[in-house]
C-alpha cells in the first residue's frame, strides 16, 4: 500500500479532484485487472480508449482514476487526477509505486532495429559468468536472476517493467539488460526509469506500419538517447549513419563501436566459419562460438558495455569466448546426412540480408542455400517485396510461405513478397502456403552439404492465424523432418 500523493511525484498533473492522502493497493490500466483500492489509469490506445472503462473500474474497486479527460459526473469518495499524458503518468506512477527500482541497480537499454535481443541476452549471460546477479527484459524471455518469466512484448508495459525491476532489487541483482523498442519509447513505457547506459545497434526498414515514416522511426529511437542522464553512457554503432544522429543531443558519455571505421571499441574479423568467429577487439584476439559479421557487431557492443560498466577487459574476453548463440538467432546444427539447418529471427530486409550474406561468405560455393521465408501479417507491408528480392538474390532456392499471417490472408502476403522477385530469379522461387509443408519441401530439396535457412520466426513457438495461436517451432520442425527423411 502506498500513499497516493507520494506516487504522484514528478507526474505532470493538470487538476486534482478528491483526496491524495488515500492508500493505493495496486495500479491497473486494464479495467479487468482492477483490485480493491486500485489506481486506474485511463489510456487512449490504438484499439480502445480506457476512458470508456472508468465507471467499470470504479465498480470493481478502483478508488483513484488517472485520466486525460475528466468524466462528466464525478463520483464522491473517488479521487480523479487529470494529467497531460496518461502513458507518461502511468510510467512515472509505476516507478514511484515500486520505489524507483531502476535507481537501485545498473539498468542498460538496448535499442535499434536488429541485434537487441542478442546483445541484451549475451550481456546477461556474460555478467552471470562474471559472478554478478543479472536481470534480462527481452523479446525471448524475462529473467530475474535465475527466475524465468514468459515475455509477451519486446518492451513490457511500464507496470510490469517496474514490478520485475523491483523483484530484481529484492534478490540483489546488480545489473539489468533491457530491450527498448520504438513502440515502448513512443508509448512512454520507459519514462521514469533511470538508465546507466544506452546502446544503439542499427536502423533499417521496420515498423513503418506504426511510425509511418523512417524519419519518425529514427527520431523516436533518438529520443531515448536524448533523455539519458549525464551519469549514463550512450554507446552507438558508428558504422551505421544513424549512430551519429543518436549522439547529437545526448548529454550522456558518448562512446562508439565499429568494424569499418575508427571507434572507441573497434572489431576486426580474422576468420568467419560455421564453427565460430576469430576476432580482434581493440587489438586483443578472441575466438567466439557466434557466427557472422552481424554478431561481430553484437560482440563489439557487448565488450563496450562490459568495459563501460567496469569489467576487466581480459576477463570480458574470456567470457565472450564462452558465450553461446541466442535461441532463434543463427541457431544451427548439422544433420546426420550432412545438411546444415539454420533458424533465424530475420524478419526485416537488413536482418535477412545479413544472415544470407554470412552464409554465402562461409560456404565454399558448391552447396545450395535453400531459404524458407515469409512475412508477418498486420505489419509493415512495404518491406515484403524487399524481402522477396533479397531472398531470391542471395539464395539458390527460395520457398515463400506463411509466417504469422494474423488477420491477413496468407496468400495475399506471399503475393506481395513475390512482387520483389526480379525476372532472372523467377525460376529460383516456389510458394507453399503451409509452413510445415514448406519446411518439408526444403528438406527434400537439400542434399549433403546444402544449407537450409528458415527465417522470420526464430525463437517463436507458435503460429498465429485469424487470432488463434497454434504450436509451431521452426527448430523443432526442421529437426523432426530431417530425422524422418534421413532415417
Amino acid at each position: 500500500m502506498k500513499v497516493l500523493k507520494n506516487i504522484l511525484y514528478k507526474v505532470s498533473v493538470n487538476a486534482i479532484h478528491g483526496s491524495t492522502d488515500k492508500l493505493v493497493n495496486a495500479i491497473a490500466f486494464d479495467s479487468r485487472e482492477v483490485q480493491q483500492n486500485s489506481l486506474f489509469v485511463a489510456q487512449k490506445g490504438l484499439l480502445f480508449n480506457g476512458h470508456q472503462f472508468i465507471n467499470k473500474a470504479i465498480e470493481i474497486g478502483a478508488t483513484v482514476i488517472v485520466c486525460e479527460e475528466l468524466p462528466e459526473n464525478l463520483i464522491q469518495n473517488i479521487t480523479y487526477i487529470q494529467v497531460e499524458d496518461s502513458n507518461s503518468a502511468l510510467a512515472i506512477i509505476a516507478s514511484n509505486f515500486y520505489d524507483n527500482p531502476s535507481s537501485k541497480l545498473k539498468l542498460v537499454g538496448i535499442t535499434g532495429t536488429n541485434g537487441k535481443t542478442t546483445i541484451a541476452t549475451l550481456l546477461h549471460n556474460l555478467f552471470q559468468k562474471a559472478g554478478y546477479k543479472a536481470g534480462l527484459l527481452s523479446t525471448v524471455k524475462i529473467l530475474v536472476d535465475t527466475i524465468q518469466y514468459n515475455a509477451t512484448h519486446t518492451t513490457p508495459n511500464s507496470v510490469l517493467i517496474n514490478k520485475y525491476l523491483n523483484e530484481m532489487v529484492e534478490l540483489g541483482v546488480d545489473y539489468c539488460f533491457m530491450e527498448v523498442s520504438s513502440h515502448g519509447i513512443q508509448q512512454k513505457r520507459t519514462e521514469g526509469l533511470q538508465f546507466a547506459g544506452g546502446v544503439f545497434t542499427n536502423l533499417t526498414h521496420d515498423h513503418l506500419d506504426y511510425h509511418k515514416t523512417f524519419a519518425t522511426y529514427r527520431d523516436v529511437k533518438k529520443s531515448f538517447f536524448d533523455s539519458l542522464p549525464k551519469s549514463a553512457f550512450a554507446l552507438v554503432n558508428i558504422d551505421d549513419k544513424n549512430g551519429a544522429v543518436m549522439l547529437q543531443n545526448t548529454i550522456a558519455n558518448k562512446q562508439s563501436y565499429a568494424l569499418k571505421t575508427m571507434a572507441d571499441f573497434k572489431v576486426r574479423i580474422l576468420e568467419n566459419q560455421f564453427s565460430g568467429l576469430l576476432l580482434t577487439i581493440n587489438n586483443k584476439e578472441v575466438w567466439t562460438k557466434l557466427i557472422g559479421s552481424f554478431n561481430a557487431y553484437n560482440l563489439a557492443a557487448v565488450y563496450g558495455v562490459a568495459n563501460l560498466l567496469g569489467l576487466d577487459s581480459t576477463e570480458t574476453l574470456t567470457h565472450i569466448s564462452e558465450l553461446e548463440s541466442v535461441s532463434g538467432r543463427f541457431q544451427h546444427f548439422i544433420s546426420k546426412g550432412g545438411v546444415t539447418a539454420i533458424i533465424d529471427y530475420a524478419h526485416t530486409p537488413d536482418a535477412l540480408k545479413n544472415v544470407l550474406e554470412t552464409i554465402n561468405d562461409i560456404r565454399t560455393g558448391n552447396e545450395q542455400v535453400i531459404t524458407v521465408v515469409g512475412c508477418g501479417g498486420d505489419r509493415d507491408k512495404a518491406k515484403r517485396p524487399v524481402m522477396g528480392r533479397l531472398a531470391s538474390q542471395l539464395s539458390t532456392q527460395v520457398i515463400f510461405t506463411s509466417d504469422n499471417p494474423r488477420s491477413e490472408n496468407p496468400q495475399t502476403i506471399i503475393e506481395e513478397i513475390e512482387v520483389g522477385v526480379e525476372p532472372q530469379n523467377f525460376k529460383k522461387t516456389v510458394s507453399i502456403l503451409d509452413r510445415e509443408q514448406a519446411i518439408k519441401a526444403a528438406t527434400k530439396f537439400a542434399k549433403k552439404g546444402d544449407i537450409i535457412l528458415i527465417a522470420g520466426k526464430g525463437h517463436e513457438t507458435y503460429q498465429e492465424v485469424k487470432g488463434i495461436r497454434s504450436h509451431f517451432d521452426d527448430y523443432e520442425k526442421i529437426t523432426e523432418l530431417l530425422i524422418a527423411i534421413e532415417s
